[in-house]
């Protein structure tokens, strides 16, 4: 049976190209999706699913129930574009000034455009209910994953998958990992607020660039020894702004960062600390500060059974010497949400090929990928269902 989905799969594979084709070509960044929502609703009504569209916002869900018993199991897909000029020269090249999809989400979704088509024609032999989830807004925070969530996206779902194509992994090849993932997400921005005055009368002055900068030090402080060497964290200030003048001292200065973890008690130790540290640095000083501390995403964890099952099929999909493990993340991913919810797994499939030009880093004006990985990613997904 799934022999004969793979072969439909393959038959569908130029229709799928040219949609993604399409996608690339009008890509719309995140929270201002109006077309391609109304794409995908078209695309799934012709599959004659029960389609729900404005799910939490821009949200698209199509479902199918199969004709045979069996779980209900949730597939997403991300649709969102990046606010970066395409500097490719091919003939699907964005016609949006200033966007394009450097992250492969419109490979995602052709993809699991074509799962859906795939098992629709097939429905009566599907086990279960199949939710095709397709996500808004994964590039900008607030995500979409929640607010399809809240509005009823899992719904009944037992287990959920998602996947992500990488540039950096040659075409052909298979990924996936036990346990955590990506990181959780969190940034902040800090305040720094003293007195200004004479760049020649410094004792005049509580100098907020100083202790601003006293306050990126020891923010370092915080993975060097306050985490165990056995975990991994981040904090980074990526940002300072303070002061204008070469004589003036500013009264003002603002740090903007990001905090990346994986296990929640680090994330909560760390949020601690950052409040501990910038006040006892601005107290020392003599200055006060405010902290806006936002929490985002969480970690990505892919539950150890589903992945066990995962990785024995990817071996039967693309052969065990195609299956690798893949390395944990620092950079997050909303897909989190969704497995806060019920038991998932979250794959990589390579899309990169160096004789395209399908070689460089995701969010790169010249990002592109191999378009087999459409079909490769649309099987993983298909076996996952079947099997």
């Amino acid at each position: 049976m799934i022999e004969r989905l793979f072969q439909q799969l393959e038959a569908i594979h130029p229709q799928l190209v040219e949609f993604r084709r399409d996608l690339h070509m009008y890509p719309e960044v995140s929270h201002q999706e109006v077309e391609t929502p109304k794409k995908i609703a078209a695309y799934l009504d012709k599959l004659d699913l029960e389609v729900k569209t404005g799910v939490g916002g821009q949200g698209v869900i199509g479902i199918l129930h199969g004709g045979k018993p069996g779980k209900t199991i949730a597939l997403r897909a991300d649709f969102d574009a990046l606010p970066i000029q395409d500097e490719k020269d091919v003939d699907y090249k964005s016609r949006v000034d200033g966007v394009m999809h450097a992250c492969g989400h419109d490979v995602h979704t052709s993809a699991l455009l074509g799962v859906a088509n795939v098992l629709s024609q097939f429905k009566d032999e599907v086990p279960g209910t199949i939710i095709f989830v397709h996500q808004f807004g994964e590039e900008m925070t607030p995500g979409g994953a929640k607010p399809m969530i809240d509005d009823g996206c899992l719904e009944g779902v037992d287990l959920i998958y998602g996947a992500h194509v990488m540039s950096n992994v040659p075409v052909g090849q298979f990924g996936v990992r036990s346990g955590y993932v990506s990181s959780a997400q969190d940034d902040f921005v800090i305040e720094v607020n003293g007195k200004g005055g004479h760049g020649a009368m410094p004792h005049m002055t509580v100098d907020a660039l100083v202790t601003g900068s006293q306050l990126v030090t020891n923010l370092q402080q915080i993975v060097s020894r306050r985490v165990s060497p056995m975990d991994s964290a981040a904090v980074t200030v990526g940002s300072f702004h303070s002061g204008e003048g070469h004589n003036i001292i500013p009264e003002k200065a603002i740090l903007k960062g990001t905090v990346r973890t994986y296990s929640a008690e680090v994330r909560d130790m760390i949020e601690q600390a950052m409040h501990e540290i910038t006040k006892m640095t601005c107290e020392a000083a003599g200055a006060s500060f405010e902290i806006d501390y936002v929490r985002d995403c969480p970690s990505m964890y892919n539950d150890p059974i589903e992945t066990e099952r995962i990785a024995q099929l990817g071996a039967k999909v693309f052969g065990e010497e195609k299956v690798v493990e893949m390395e944990p993340l620092m950079g997050s991913e909303d897909f989190a949400y969704f497995q806060e919810e019920v038991p998932g797994v979250y794959f990589v499939i390579g899309g990169g090929n160096p004789d395209i030009g399908a070689d460089y880093p995701h969010h790169h004006p010249m990002f592109d990928v191999d378009e087999r990985a459409i079909s490769h990613i649309a099987k993983m997904m298909i076996a996952s269902v079947m099997k």
